[in-house]
């Protein structure tokens, strides 16, 4: 099978190769949450049907199968962010089609916000809870689409260099779905890893651990209107207001 959404040596090279990052809103001994955001020019229903296709824009290096096109999602409670692995051709033995169960969706309002449980990539193998909340809203241009990664739980990880480390991998999934809506703020740019963290970044599958990691410092965009920030006023929580009333 070839390398995991997320495995944990392949997550560490992905940091370094990314030009992306969110920011860690949240961290300590039980956890982490991740949050990033982007400006799209697309409609808040174009950004919707966009939303639930990952296989057109989920980055295929961080899928089991590496390909994209196996990604389905369901926008419906209890409805499945899953990956179909297909069958291998081999003509002296019987093989079968497996599949992954990446998130399950829990809250779905089309053109609003999206909420699904699942403990994503090395994460899997740990007794971990995860929930990512991704709201839709209209901004002043466009439309503003906000990611939140909240994940707690026992882990076999070193908290800083893993929340690092999904922090950077999901910026790059939202980054994929931006950029085919027309992303109209831009990419933040990520602080490397230093050579002697992403070694030991890439020991972390084989102990169960990984090197500290430097956390970025802030955001260079604070005080832009549009700019990603912990303030925003497109709090995934606003999304999940009282989305029943007509007012």
């Amino acid at each position: 099978m070839r390398s995991s959404i997320f495995a944990a040596a392949a997550f560490a090279g992905a940091v370094i190769a990314s030009p992306l990052a969110a920011e860690i809103t949240e961290q300590d001994e039980a956890g982490f949450v991740t949050r990033d955001e982007a400006l799209v020019e697309a409609s808040p229903k174009q950004v919707w049907l966009a939303l639930i296709t990952p296989a057109t824009w989920w980055n295929k290096a961080h899928t089991w199968s590496g390909d994209s096109g196996n990604l389905t999602l369901r926008p419906q409670a209890g409805g499945c962010f899953c990956e179909r692995i297909p069958e291998v051709e081999d003509a002296d033995r019987i093989t079968l089609e497996g599949s992954v169960e990446h998130m399950r969706v829990i809250q779905a309002y089309p053109e609003s916000a999206l909420r699904m449980a699942g403990a994503l990539g090395p994460l899997q193998s740990e007794p971990v809870s995860g929930v990512l909340t991704i709201a839709i809203s209209e901004a002043k241009e466009g439309t503003r689409i906000v990611w939140e990664y909240h994940v707690g739980g026992r882990m076999r990880f070193d908290i800083p260099a893993i929340a690092k480390a999904v922090d950077g991998v999901i910026s790059q999934q939202l980054d994929g779905l931006a950029q085919g809506l027309g992303r109209l703020d831009g990419a933040r740019p990520t602080e490397e890893p230093a050579p002697d963290d992403a070694a030991d970044e890439k020991s972390a599958e084989a102990d169960g651990g990984a090197g500290s990691t430097k956390l970025d410092a802030g955001d260079p965009d604070a005080g832009s209107e549009d700019a990603p920030n912990s303030t925003a006023t497109s709090a995934v929580d606003d999304a999940f207001g009282d989305l029943t009333s007509d007012n």
